[in-house]
């Protein structure tokens, strides 16, 4: 991404948004050391650092877990998560790429509440009529189970590994009013967000 970056400033772009993550800063690995250079280098940018996607639970392996075993697998035991919706990320986007004022800064972005799997669980169980149970998995059934599913030993490892500071440091347990402050309209509830893609148990 480094490379591209210094392509496109050569020749003449002066706006980025970069979409990161909540769970990852800038001195942290991933996206890290892209924050990094935009800081340092862009005339004006803007990153976007979301916390975990509600879209999670309509694609993907938690709807396959969901629609097909009536569970949800995960190792972040209790630990709670500011869900948000891809489309108030997008909002964000939109707004960050657009404002005549560059932002030059980074953006938490959380929906309005937090959420431990569990009680993602209670409300989809709810909203779509079925039993859905969160299972809490170890750090290494995690792991191997991505494994499984076809990913790299690595990605697997790196995206097990998330969910440890969400169990034991409460990484993502935050709301911010950054979509409503950026966007002027409140972000979506899981519930409604459920309610909205009702065919995700079917």
């Amino acid at each position: 991404m480094i490379p591209f970056i210094k392509e496109a400033l050569w020749n003449g772009v002066k706006r980025f948004v970069l979409l990161g993550s909540a769970s990852i800063d800038q001195d942290g690995p991933i996206f890290g050391k892209v924050h990094q250079y935009l800081k340092a280098h862009a005339p004006e940018w803007t990153v976007l650092q979301p916390s975990y996607f509600m879209e999670n639970f309509t694609e993907g392996p938690h709807r396959e877990t969901t629609k097909h075993l009536g569970k949800i697998y995960s190792a972040t035991g209790d630990g709670k998560i500011g869900f948000v919706s891809a489309d108030d990320i997008a909002a964000m986007a939109f707004h960050a790429l657009t404002d005549v004022v560059p932002h030059n800064t980074e953006h938490i972005i959380t929906g309005p509440e937090r959420l431990s799997y569990g009680q993602i669980a209670d409300v989809l169980s709810r909203v779509l009529g079925q039993s859905i149970q969160h299972e809490s998995l170890s750090d290494d059934e995690l792991r191997n189970s991505m494994i499984r599913m076809g990913m790299s030993e690595e990605y697997a490892a790196a995206l097990a590994g998330l969910d440890v500071p969400i169990r034991e440091e409460g990484r993502e347990d935050q709301t911010t009013d950054t979509v409503t402050k950026i966007t002027g309209n409140n972000p979506i509830s899981f519930e409604k967000f459920i309610q909205n893609h009702m065919e995700v148990g079917k």
